[in-house]
């Protein structure tokens, strides 16, 4: 059966600690792909850039790994993007595949706010990524759950904090792959009202 990387998320920019859980889940979950899934319409967060631009500096950041894949499925899916259906959808088209959804610990800590948080857990196997600096402990009903760590370089950056480096006019070129810096500076991603 094939493993696969599952990576969700806003990427509003997407940046270099994403790009290194990517590396660090290949190798230590022995995966042979990680599936990158820019959300559509984020249900919990507002003022996110257009979809467009977050799909193309995800594009950008992977390009050169033939094992990261863009899927565009909550792109092309109308309404709010919830991991649960893009699962269902995912495992339905791929009945081969053992679908490991890659999470950050703040995400893990909310776990349990997530839409059909139990079912989402019965079709994944589930792969917590430790950040940098003390984390929020899971909700219990969470933490009864079987989960893996995986090991992420000690890499403290945020997409919040580079939207704010990049509308005061500050380098993001240390915290963001070259093309997506690049991107960033041409389009004007956050030169206005920060996640406009």
């Amino acid at each position: 059966m094939k493993r696969a990387g599952l990576f969700g998320g806003t990427f509003d920019p997407v940046h270099n600690a994403h790009v290194a859980l990517a590396h660090a889940a290949l190798e230590a979950l022995a995966l042979s792909e990680v599936r990158w899934v820019p959300a559509g319409q984020p249900w919990q967060k507002a003022g996110v850039s257009a979809a467009l631009h977050r799909e193309a500096m995800v594009k950008i950041a992977i390009e050169g790994e033939p094992r990261f894949v863009l899927d565009r499925i909550e792109l092309q899916r109308a309404g709010p993007s919830f991991t649960l259906d893009t699962v269902r959808a995912l495992a339905a088209a791929h009945p081969a595949t053992e679908w490991v959804l890659l999470i950050g610990a703040d995400q893990y800590a909310g776990l349990h706010t997530w839409n059909g948080w139990r079912d989402l857990l019965a079709l994944v196997t589930l792969a917590v990524a430790n950040r940098p600096g003390p984390a929020k402990a899971p909700h219990a009903d969470v933490l009864r759950h079987p989960h893996r760590v995986v090991p992420l370089p000690m890499l403290d950056i945020s997409s919040t904090a580079i939207r704010e480096l990049a509308h005061r006019g500050q380098d993001i070129s240390p915290l963001v792959p070259p093309g997506v810096a690049r991107y960033i500076d041409s389009n004007r991603l956050y030169a206005g009202d920060l996640g406009s």
